[in-house]
């Protein structure tokens, strides 16, 4: 039932879109022809006669296989012999956007289908809505939104997972993102040309996307400043990863992201297992990003603090349930040949506060992993297969050390 209520709704709303565009007023039906269709690289693009109003929706899946090995310790012998295996549409979404009736006036609609994609572990509940923003566009260097979109957080998660080197995140943007929320948001640019600046800002829930009514939860604020010293990147590259269109000239974009979330419910801000009672957490993000010529270097570094991140079930402190406090950083460089054959690799480190210990977070964990791809239609259509490492050291065992290898074979496809 759950899944034919998903697709009715999703039908509704296809259906209440495409019935936006041929509305006219009676005085303009008489002098005005129907409005277009069209499919083009921007995707299936809808637009009325007077042009004031263009929807352009585009879909995408990504579908991959991994295999990982068991988790071994210096003691063991070496074994490549299964611990999981991973055969899963990863992501599966749908998703529109443009200008409604006035061409300052756009918005961004973006509806998930697949299980990983739906917070489902965490929640239980099949959460299809991923972005249901509006915004007003002043000018091209100033824009207010509100409703339900990214943060603006580090540059990997605000990065769309499809236009990715790497099949996935890091392990750092995994446990110290910002994820999606709901509220308001801004966007200026006051200094552009040899030099630009960006300044993002959000005020918003704090509690992540489509979240029922939370009796006495806090807010969250967060911004964002960006820097661009050598100028802007050819079509927005320092928001896609890889250097597919391969600078002519060195560019460089530094960032610096802080949120402070009051009364958080949840153990990674909007994201995670639900805590037992709110609490509040810190979280720095700053990152920086190099292209030129088809090479491309990024880095971050991450960290959540809390003054009392641990809650418990009730008084016997048996049961915990805490925020995710610590430190991560990442390194990922990659080079993409002119043939459009790409190399990518990663070092990823998360490791977690002293105020975690004697729970199962008090963990650090490595990844280093490498990629071979090649892309078709750059990154709406692309493959690429990729091996690495995870190691974790677990310090509630007097570091005992545990690791595993996995490979992943990843296809992505979209309009």
């Amino acid at each position: 039932m759950n899944s034919i209520r998903h697709l009715a709704l999703c039908a509704s709303i296809l259906l209440g879109v495409l019935c936006l565009l041929p509305v006219q007023s009676l005085s303009q039906a008489s002098t005005q022809s129907h409005g277009s269709f069209d499919f083009n690289s921007d995707g299936v693009v809808f637009q009325s006669a007077d042009t004031n109003t263009r929807v352009t929706m585009r879909f995408r899946m990504q579908n991959w296989a991994t295999y990982t090995t068991k988790n071994m310790t210096d003691e063991d012998e070496f074994d490549l012999s299964a611990g999981s295996t991973d055969l899963v549409t990863r992501r599966l979404r749908l998703r529109f956007g443009g200008t409604l009736v006035d061409p300052r006036l756009t918005f961004n609609l973006q509806l998930s289908f697949s299980r990983s994609d739906m917070d489902w572990n965490d929640t239980q509940f099949p959460n299809i809505i991923r972005d249901a923003m509006v915004f007003w566009n002043f000018s091209k260097n100033l824009q207010v939104g509100f409703g339900q979109t990214k943060l603006p957080g580090n540059r990997q998660r605000v990065v769309s997972s499809a236009d990715l080197e790497v099949p996935d995140r890091s392990i750092v943007n995994g446990a110290f993102n910002l994820d999606r929320d709901f509220g308001f948001q801004g966007f200026w640019r006051p200094i552009h040309g040899d030099v630009i600046v960006n300044l993002r800002g959000a005020i918003s829930s704090g509690d992540g996307r489509n979240q029922p009514v939370i009796p006495g939860g806090g807010l969250a604020y967060t911004g964002r400043v960006e820097v661009l010293p050598l100028g802007a990147f050819t079509g927005g590259g320092d928001y896609f990863e890889g250097d597919i269109l391969r600078e002519q000239k060195p560019k460089v974009s530094i960032g610096v992201s802080y949120q402070r979330n009051d009364r958080q419910t949840k153990t990674r801000g909007t994201l995670g297992k639900a805590l037992f009672a709110q609490r509040s957490s810190d979280v720095l993000y700053a990152d920086a990003l190099f292209k030129y010529s088809g090479l491309s270097i990024y880095t971050e570094y991450a960290k959540r603090s809390s003054n009392d991140p641990v809650t418990f079930r009730d008084t016997t402190r048996k049961e915990a349930s805490a925020i995710f406090v610590g430190t991560g950083y990442m390194a990922q460089v990659s080079y993409v040949f002119p043939s459009m054959w790409n190399v990518a690799a990663r070092y990823a480190v998360v490791d977690a506060g002293s105020q975690l210990a004697g729970l199962s977070e008090y963990t650090k964990q490595t990844n280093i992993a490498g990629v071979v791809g090649y892309y078709f239609n750059r990154h709406r259509v692309k493959a690429n297969f990729e091996l690495g490492t995870n190691q974790t050291t677990l310090y509630n065992k007097a570091n005992l050390e545990e690791a595993n290898y996995y490979a992943r074979f990843n296809v992505e496809l979209g309009i």
